[in-house]
């Protein structure tokens, strides 16, 4: 097998572990609310198993960023799968709510550690701009699950019941590990300078360099992703508009950002990752600004925000892959750390804008426009005031144990 073939193997094994963990969620969604009659509880009661299963995701983003700077990757990546697939098998078996409750938590707590150790694992397959690549390439094709995977979960429901869509995920986590027991080489491992003691979440909080980067990414990928949370409700009860309209904007947007994060690569040969940074970033915050100066001035159609939208999602596009890497470069060694942090900023962002601005929602557009703008402001203020990386990405290769 060619070393090529062999990178574009271990990168599908990677990205196959992220997206099912993504769909741990969202393939499950459409199964919800037939929860409450199956076993026999409230309403609250099943949301639980939806909350659980994020906040193990969080607890897991932390806990394996330590765990992947001391223990070889391969194991980690291939224990968590393990533990995923085993976890999906016992949800069907769940004998109350409570139980499938318990067993979400652990669920998410497993579905966190390939993400966690997935741009690692990406940045020794690859030279740094194919890294970029294989990043945005790696994003564009996650963003696709939160808009597929409940249309899957839908159709399994419909076919096999509730139980369904643990089937699938169990199904394929439990494939993919016979296929990294049978050649468990394929990964990369630990890298070995990354075995001494390397300063901890502190030491990555305390290095300006690196929030430039990573909470700037959390800020915007956050603010985009509050506002796409929010605005079917605003759309619906505030401008009159039909869950159609959310639909276009959304499939505009994906598209948007497919197709720029796929560029991006090139582009950072030709003009430097810092422009590609800088460039993505204003553009997010022109979009917004356009949204709440179109609020502001009593506009209220939804068919507007359908352009308005794309250059927020063209600039992350852009920028995503590209300010990713640099986060993890000026993490230096302790990139498995780095990148859990971004993962969790980008959830906790997202999670708690949308909580403060749920209550707000009715008072229309320009509510949601302004709490956006402020979280992509916040992102953009942290690119202008804090000085780069030096210029240039490596062309040499990575190195694959």
């Amino acid at each position: 097998m060619t070393t090529s073939l062999s990178k574009i193997l271990a990168c599908g094994i990677i990205l196959t572990g992220t997206i099912i963990g993504l769909a741990g969620i969202d393939l499950v969604l459409p199964a919800v609310p037939l929860l409450p009659e199956i076993f026999n509880s409230g309403i609250g009661e099943v949301q639980l198993v939806l909350a659980a299963y994020v906040v193990g995701a969080s607890g897991g983003f932390l806990v394996f960023g330590i765990i992947a700077s001391r223990l070889d990757r391969r194991k980690i990546f291939l224990g968590s799968i393990a533990s995923f697939g085993l976890l999906s098998v016992l949800c069907i078996y769940a004998e109350n709510i409570w139980v499938l409750v318990m067993l979400r938590f652990f669920q998410g707590f497993m579905s966190s550690a390939p993400a966690v150790i997935a741009p690692g694992m990406i940045r020794q397959l690859f030279s740094e701009v194919g890294a970029v690549r294989a990043i945005s390439l790696v994003g564009s094709i996650e963003s696709l699950v939160p808009a597929l995977a409940p249309i899957a979960g839908l159709w399994l429901l419909s076919q096999y019941g509730w139980t369904g869509s643990f089937w699938v995920t169990g199904g394929a986590a439990l494939v993919l590990t016979l296929i990294l027991v049978v050649r468990p080489r394929i990964l990369p491992g630990h890298p070995a300078r990354a075995s001494r003691d390397l300063g901890g979440y502190g030491k990555l909080l305390c290095n300006p360099t690196y929030l430039r980067y990573g909470l700037s990414h959390g800020l915007i990928l956050g603010g985009l992703l509050v506002f796409v949370f929010s605005i079917p409700v605003v759309m619906i009860e505030t401008m009159g508009g039909t869950i159609e309209n959310f639909i276009y904007m959304q499939v505009c947007g994906v598209t948007t950002f497919i197709i720029l994060s796929n560029v991006a690569g090139s582009l950072v040969r030709r003009f430097g990752p810092e422009i590609l940074i800088s460039v993505g970033s204003y553009m997010g915050g022109l979009s917004v600004i356009f949204i709440i100066g179109y609020a502001a001035f009593g506009g209220n159609d939804p068919l507007v925000l359908i352009p308005a939208f794309v250059p927020l999602n063209a600039g992350l596009g852009l920028r995503g892959g590209v300010g990713f890497m640099r986060a993890l470069q000026a993490a230096g060694d302790d990139d498995a750390r780095g990148s859990a942090l971004i993962i969790l900023s980008v959830t906790l962002v997202a999670g708690a804008g949308t909580a403060i601005l749920a209550p707000f929602l009715a008072q229309g557009l320009l509510i949601l426009s302004l709490g956006t703008g402020v979280l992509i402001s916040a992102g953009i203020l942290l690119v202008v005031l804090i000085p780069p990386l030096g210029e240039g990405i490596s062309q040499k290769s990575g190195q694959t144990p």
